[in-house]
């Protein structure tokens, strides 16, 4: 690929991201997008092969996106054994941001549609970002025994997900801000 194709291929992988961050990808067809980001379906099938391809570049760079975004926020402050429910607030009050939103969107509309009987080019996506997410917080617990800081976050993430999927559905920040304050966080 030239130099020329290589930047047309980025600027177009980029808008396309944008793109499925405002739209999300279930049902995503390749001519709406195409028109919506100012080119063809098909120079987005010469520069990426097919919709499948395309799909799993975008899952790709989301789970990177997110999980470096996830790191940073978890970088501050001591995570050892006594400090593990106040790196868990932070990374609620990250993931449940106003400005995270799309990007969880993304994500659990991904997550979802991986755990289908025919995933498609979602498949493997849950299981790879569960245990990104576990991963995360499994290593900020530094000074705890690998079976216990694995429980704990698991628990952790799993109160999460939960509380992230009813605000994304119901939208309704105050209420399930006050759940998690309920929690510890």
């Amino acid at each position: 690929m030239n130099v020329e194709t290589s930047s047309r291929r980025t600027e177009l992988f980029d808008a396309t991201y944008a793109f499925v961050l405002e739209h999300g990808m279930a049902g995503l067809s390749l001519r709406p997008l195409a028109a919506a980001i100012g080119t063809s379906p098909r120079v987005l099938l010469y520069l990426f092969g097919n919709k499948d391809k395309l799909l799993r570049e975008l899952l790709a760079r989301a789970r990177r996106e997110q999980i470096a975004e996830m790191a940073r926020a978890l970088e501050t402050g001591d995570g050892g054994a006594d400090n593990f429910e106040e790196l868990t607030s932070r990374l609620w009050v990250f993931l449940s941001a106003p400005e995270q939103r799309a990007m969880v969107r993304l994500t659990y509309e991904a997550f979802m549609l991986s755990l289908g009987r025919e995933p498609g080019p979602w498949a493997g996506f849950a299981v790879e970002s569960a245990q990104d997410w576990l991963d995360l917080l499994i290593d900020a617990q530094f000074d705890v025994p690998r079976a216990v800081a694995e429980a704990r976050a698991t628990r952790a993430l799993a109160t999460i997900r939960g509380l992230l999927i009813d605000l994304l559905a119901c939208g309704d920040s105050e209420r399930v801000a006050a759940a998690a304050r309920l929690g510890g966080w």
